[in-house]
Parts: structure tokens; sequence; C-alpha cells
């Protein structure tokens, strides 16, 4: 019998949830990515048939888990190497965990940590690695992947196929690398994690803003790296970045999930003890620096100087404009430069602003981008092109393929007046730039 639309929608809604998880276990067994996947979407399989008509477990991750394990013990199984595999493992693996590493000062003793290393893998290319972990780590469809990083879709179903068969056929060890190999893998592993927390910061597809699974995994494994690396700024200045953004979840929608801008949040609900922390992972990241800031450094500081404003009007604006000037320079980009003109606007005036967006509106990577016309409809408000800024927030609202703001940005259309809109904060109140 098949599941009713909504039973399916709930089973992949908890699947897409608990998948990065089953995946990074069951890797551990069979040693390949790729094989983990499929063991993983078998389990899905089997809850969609089972769970409409038996209930859903109370430990839906759990289920989802052993079930794909026993799967992947069968596949061992069948193996002519399983002998030698069984013998190096001691045990039965049905019925116990998988074996410990071989103690080390250094071993991280998890496997979604470990999973995001593997696929970051020096064999695989930058966008590959990058791929691949937001595909198995984070549970992003291909069309999301493509929309974080501004390319065609198939060109990311490409980049994923290859990367898990290149992993496989080069037989990359699913584990956490040490000394040299570790420091060499590190950009990529924090490039990915921050991706991540920016797909649960603001959803680009679906009907939810905000997933706060896919920001708590990230902010979790940046917390790991904090305490495994902590001679290390960048890390230090991704954790503080991430512990300034959580920080504002709570206000960030209202009760019906329609998103909440920034200028409009009431900054009361922001969490003061992930500011805290955010705070005293940047004094980390300022402490260990050898030279100047890194880009992760960097954006946590303009984080950290929203995070000082008690109101919006108190935000220092020429601060985090000089901040995003340093980033252009350190990790130049064209969403760099679009945040770089709504502060700028804010500390100069809108006409200063529309000159630099208006200065990257041809790049490439932003001709789909919705923020683009998002930020241009606010600057053309503020200074009186009404009808100008409207046909910008139409467009906007075209290009933009998440649902809430879909709507936010057709209502701001819609309500916009012959009299000149309001202040700049479609992009003070999107994710942090990529940098």
């Amino acid at each position: 019998m098949e599941p009713q639309p909504a039973a399916a929608h709930a089973i992949e809604t908890v699947f897409r949830l608990e998948s990065p998880r089953v995946i990074a276990g069951v890797a551990r067994i069979v040693r390949d990515v790729g094989i983990a996947e499929e063991l993983a979407q078998d389990a899905l399989v089997a809850a969609l048939e089972r769970w409409p008509r038996e209930g859903v477990p109370d430990n839906p991750g759990a289920w989802l888990m052993a079930t794909a394990r026993h799967r992947a013990v069968d596949l061992v199984r069948r193996r002519e190497t399983y002998a030698r595999k069984l013998a190096e493992i001691g045990r039965d693996l049905r019925t116990a965990a998988p074996p410990e590493e071989p103690a080390d000062p250094d071993d991280i003793d998890d496997d979604l940590l470990r999973l995001v290393f593997t696929t970051c893998h020096p064999v695989l290319s930058p966008q590959a690695r990058t791929a691949l972990t937001l595909r198995l780590l984070g549970g992003l469809t291909t069309a999301e992947i493509a929309r974080a990083h501004l390319v065609p879709e198939p060109t990311i179903a490409q980049r994923i196929v290859r990367a898990k068969r290149t992993l496989a056929t080069r037989n990359v060890a699913f584990e956490v690398p040490y000394g040299p190999d570790r420091e060499a893998r590190l950009g990529s592993v924090l490039d990915v994690i921050y991706l991540i927390f920016n797909e649960g910061y603001a959803a680009t597809t679906g009907d939810d803003w905000l997933r706060p699974g896919l920001c708590e995994d990230a902010l979790r494994l940046a917390r790991v790296l904090s305490a495994l690396m902590p001679k290390e700024p960048e890390v230090h200045g991704l954790t503080s970045l991430l512990e300034f953004q959580a920080s504002r979840a709570a206000a960030r929608t209202g009760p019906d999930g329609t998103p909440v801008l920034l200028k409009d949040q009431n900054r009361r609900r922001w969490n003061r003890m992930l500011i805290a922390r955010g705070i005293r992972a940047l004094g980390r990241a300022e402490a260990t620096a050898a030279g100047p800031p890194g880009p992760y450094a960097l954006q946590a500081a303009i984080a950290a100087c929203h995070a000082h404003a008690y109101t919006y009007e108190e935000t220092d604006w020429r601060a985090i404009a000089t901040l995003y000037g340093l980033l252009a320079v350190r990790a130049p980009s064209p969403v760099v430069e679009l945040n770089r003109a709504v502060a700028v606007s804010m500390a100069e005036g809108p006409a200063a602003g529309l000159a630099l967006a208006d200065a990257v509106a041809g790049a490439p990577a932003l001709r789909d981008y919705h923020l683009l016309p998002s930020v241009r409809g606010d600057l053309l408000a503020r200074l009186g092109r009404t009808a100008e800024a409207r046909a910008e927030f139409v467009r906007a609202a075209g290009l933009a393929r998440n649902d809430k703001e879909r709507e936010m940005l057709l209502r701001r259309a819609r309500t916009l007046s012959s009299a000149p809109g309001p202040e700049p904060r479609s992009a003070s109140s999107a994710p942090p730039p990529r940098g």
C-alpha cells in the first residue's frame, strides 16, 4: 500500500534530518560513502513501507540507523572479503557498535566530522568536496546545493557522482586525518560547515525560512573543531560567526514562520548566551592570529557589530562598511560587494550604496541571485524611485525559491507607495556573505 502524501512527507522530513548521521554511521562499516548513501536510501524505503502501517517509532533516527546498519552488515557478509573484515572488527556487527578507532589524543569520536574530512579529501576538487559534503552531511538536494553555489543544477549533479566514484576508486579511508593532511583539508571543511549553516539559517527552497537542525549540526561541528584545533584562528572565527548568527534565530521569524527583517527584530529575543560565546570565540581568533584576520574572523567581527547594538539605529555602520572593505580585499566576491553596498548605503547614503550594487550587477554569479534586485529595490525606494523599486522587488520574488521569502518580497512590492520606501533591510537580514 502506498503511503498517504502527508505520511510520506513526514517520513521524508524525518529522513532529511537524520540521514547525515545514518550515512556517517554506515560509512564506518562499508568504508564507501556512495554505498553508505544508497543504504540510507534503502532504510528510507523501508520506513515508507512500514511506518504508515506500524506507526512512527519512538526514536525514528535510531530505527533508520539500525535498519541501514543491518543492511550494511548483510552487504559485508556477501563480500568475499567478509572473513578478513570480521577478523578486524572482532565481533558481530549485527549486535555490536562499530569498533573504536585506535586510541589517539587527537582522535575525534564523531562520525559526522569524520564524514566531513573524508569528503574533503584532496583527491577531489574544492567544488566537488563542498557539493558532496553538503549532499551527504547537510542532506541538501542537488537543486539546493546549486542554488547555494549559484551554478546550474546539472553541474552539481555531475560533481557529486564523480566525487563518490573518485573516493571509491581511490580507496579513500573513512577517517579524520592527522598532522599536515588535516591542515590541508581544513579550509574545505570550514567552507562546508559554513554553507550548511547558511542553508539552515535562510533555506534556499521549501516552505520554511529556517531549518534549525542544519544550524545546530553546523554549530556543533564548528565547536568540535575549535576544541580540536585551538591554535587555528579561522576555526575560532567561523565558530564565532555561527554563534552570533545562531543567537538571532528566535527573532528571525514571526509566529506563522514569516521572516522578520533585521530592522524589525525584537533584540530582547536574541540569545545573549550565544552572543557571549561568539565574543569569546572572536577573542580566541584574534589572540591566535599571527597576521591579518581571515575571512571568517572578519565576518564574525561584522556580526559582533550587530550583536553589540541594542537597537538597529545604534548599529555602527561605518565600522561594518570598513570591515566589508577588508573582507572584499581578503576574499573578493560579488556577494561580498553586494553586502558592502548595503553597509555603505547606511553609512554614507543610498546613492553611494546603489553605485556599488550597480557596479557588480553584471557579475555572472549574481544573474539569478534574488538578493541583488532586493537590495536595489531597497536603495531605489530610499531614493524615491518608487516604480523602479517595486519592479525590483517583483523581480526578486520571481528569483526567490523559498516560499516565505517570496511572499515577503511580494508583500513589499504591494505595499510600496508613492512615498519613499523603508530603509534597506533585505540584505542585512540575509546570511553573511560567502567570502
